[in-house]
């Protein structure tokens, strides 16, 4: 009888305190509401569809009507010829990512840092910022003219002695292609947060190394680093957790048959089972195991991060 006294004072004294805090923060509370609506619609909405990975998916017996086969589905993914090869893919581009995307806005938010020229600064900056705004269909255009047989990359490559190929044909170069791609369309954008953090940093640390006779290298490396490693730390464990959501937009408009031995990826391999080859169910089996491991992988990088940098999302 007490516990459930002691319950109904703790309800109601959250009551209170939300009451309070809505009459103090209503305006807030009303913009709060179209991004409550917008993840309750379109990304915990769908989740109910996620059941047809666990039946035999039919569209005229609908989702509660289809036969229920378990964990059928992913049986057959996991002792599939495709399983190995699209997870090796997928890791392979996603550690590449991770080892050269992910430190080039960093280093460029410091060079940027270190520029004086204001003029110079802002020209690099929006110079770096306008791939991000190409339409990623424009984007991978592009790219196909560039390394085509006849494209500007094997023109230069003619003439210092070399033989014209269309590289996005070649298997062993998507990866490097796809890579390098990422790099230049993404690393001004990315780099702003950094540049943000950079900006938060005390100059009067800056003034007090100076004095001490500490070089421009030692400025960075023992203030500049350590003022914005929480915020890298942050962005790590974000890129850790959607290590496996290779952007597959852009595979998808780059790869072709000839190459899905180095450049087919779990997202691509589900487009195609669920949306060319209509197996719903299957490929949404698969859908949910690069899910899983995402989310996986971001708290094991929560962790981690927690112990080393004392930065964490949760």
């Amino acid at each position: 009888m007490e516990a459930k006294r002691a319950e109904h004072a703790r309800k109601a004294s959250f009551m209170q305190r939300f009451k309070k805090d809505f009459l103090l923060n209503k305006y807030l509370y009303v913009m709060m509401i179209p991004v409550v609506a917008f993840y309750a619609i379109f990304q915990y909405g769908p989740m109910y569809g996620a059941i047809i990975a666990f039946k035999d998916y039919s569209p005229m017996k609908g989702i509660l009507g289809s036969d229920w086969v378990g964990l059928k589905h992913f049986y057959d993914f996991f002792s599939s010829y495709y399983f190995w090869r699209i997870l090796k893919n997928t890791v392979l581009i996603s550690v590449y990512s991770l080892c050269f995307e992910f430190p080039m806005p960093i280093i460029l938010a410091i060079l940027i840092n270190e520029v004086r020229h204001q003029a110079f600064k802002r020209f690099v900056q929006t110079v770096t910022y306008m791939p991000y705004f190409i339409s990623l269909i424009v984007i991978c255009g592009m790219i196909k003219d560039f390394t085509n047989s006849g494209g500007v990359i094997n023109t230069l490559l003619t003439y210092f002695g070399g033989d014209g190929l269309a590289l996005l044909q070649k298997p062993e170069l998507f990866r490097p292609i796809y890579i390098l791609s990422e790099i230049w369309q993404k690393i001004g954008w990315e780099s702003i947060i950094y540049i943000a953090a950079l900006m938060s940093i005390d100059q009067e640390q800056y003034e007090a190394a100076r004095m001490d006779g500490a070089s421009r290298w030692k400025q960075i490396v023992h203030i500049t680093l350590p003022g914005i490693l929480p915020t890298i730390a942050i962005m790590f464990i974000l890129r850790m957790g959607n290590l496996l959501n290779v952007g597959f937009e852009k595979i998808i408009l780059l790869y072709n048959p000839g190459t899905y031995d180095t450049a087919d990826v779990i997202n691509s391999f589900v487009y195609r089972k669920g949306l060319l080859e209509f197996g719903w169910s299957y490929s949404t089996a698969v859908g949910i195991f690069n899910s899983v491991i995402n989310l996986l992988l971001l708290i094991l990088a929560n962790r981690i991060s927690r112990k080393v940098s004392e930065s964490s999302l949760w």
